[in-house]
């Protein structure tokens, strides 16, 4: 009696290591999502210069060669621009480099869809796909160029950025816009106000990618930003810019 309760105690303690341990890969393999990814050629190692995200030339925004445009589902109307994402090419043994390493990007454009081919045949970018349209130099640390298409998988992974966010000038005497760069961690930006010695916090609107505007004349007194993130991190820099700034220039602030 005492040996087959022991049995079946053994027998429950096996079954819940199991368990535990099935619900540890799962929880592991949930962590990674399937894409697909191709890479854009040109001449200078990233993407276009002039991106949906507004960030110019890469190189300047600190993003260089590793860089992608989205699918239209992932792009989401340019709210992702900025975010990171670690994407590794899997079950091709032919396209994958040996060992499936992985290189880390950062969300810069948008790839546009064309709904005149399928899915499955040249429309990687149409919804609801997942796909990346890689730089080249990204590209070729996952896979082989040879390649036309490529099996990935990827997850969102926190920004490393070196020195402080950096916010550049554009616009007009009653049409400001910043442009906002090198964001750490979520990469993201949610919401952004400015500050004027002469005005209380002032909310900008997103134009368009990480460009932000606000219709008021804030030239002639120096400048602070407040940046929310899309976990809902604020955070302030004061008196970025100095009451002398001028439309071209570029500011560093604080970091996340």
């Amino acid at each position: 009696m005492v040996l087959s309760q022991m049995g079946a105690l053994h027998s429950t303690l096996l079954y819940l290591i199991f368990l535990h341990s099935f619900n540890t890969v799962a929880y592991k393999d949930q962590e990674w999502s399937k894409a697909t990814a191709t890479y854009a050629k040109d001449t200078e190692g990233s993407l276009i210069a002039e991106g949906a995200c507004g960030y110019g030339d890469l190189h300047k925004a600190s993003y260089g060669k590793h860089s992608v445009g989205l699918s239209t589902i992932l792009f989401n109307r340019g709210t992702t621009c900025g975010a990171c994402y670690e994407i590794r090419c899997v079950d091709h043994i032919l396209w994958c480099v040996l060992g499936s390493p992985s290189v880390i990007v950062t969300a810069t454009d948008f790839c546009p869809p064309n709904y005149g081919l399928s899915v499955d045949y040249g429309g990687w970018c149409n919804f609801p796909r997942q796909h990346f349209e890689l730089s080249q130099p990204a590209f070729s640390e996952i896979a082989k160029t040879k390649a036309d298409i490529i099996p990935v998988q990827y997850r969102r992974v926190k920004c490393e950025r070196s020195g402080g966010m950096k916010f550049t000038m554009s616009g007009s005497s009653h049409f400001y816009q910043v442009l906002i760069t090198n964001v750490g961690q979520e990469g993201e930006v949610f919401a952004v106000k400015v500050k004027g010695s002469r005005t209380g916090w002032i909310a900008m609107a997103r134009n368009w990618g990480m460009n932000w505007h606000c219709n008021v004349n804030l030239q002639h007194q120096p400048l602070s930003f407040e940046v929310t993130s899309s976990t809902g991190k604020t955070l302030a820099s004061y008196n970025v810019a100095p009451s002398n700034w001028q439309f071209g220039q570029t500011f560093q602030g604080k970091q996340f």
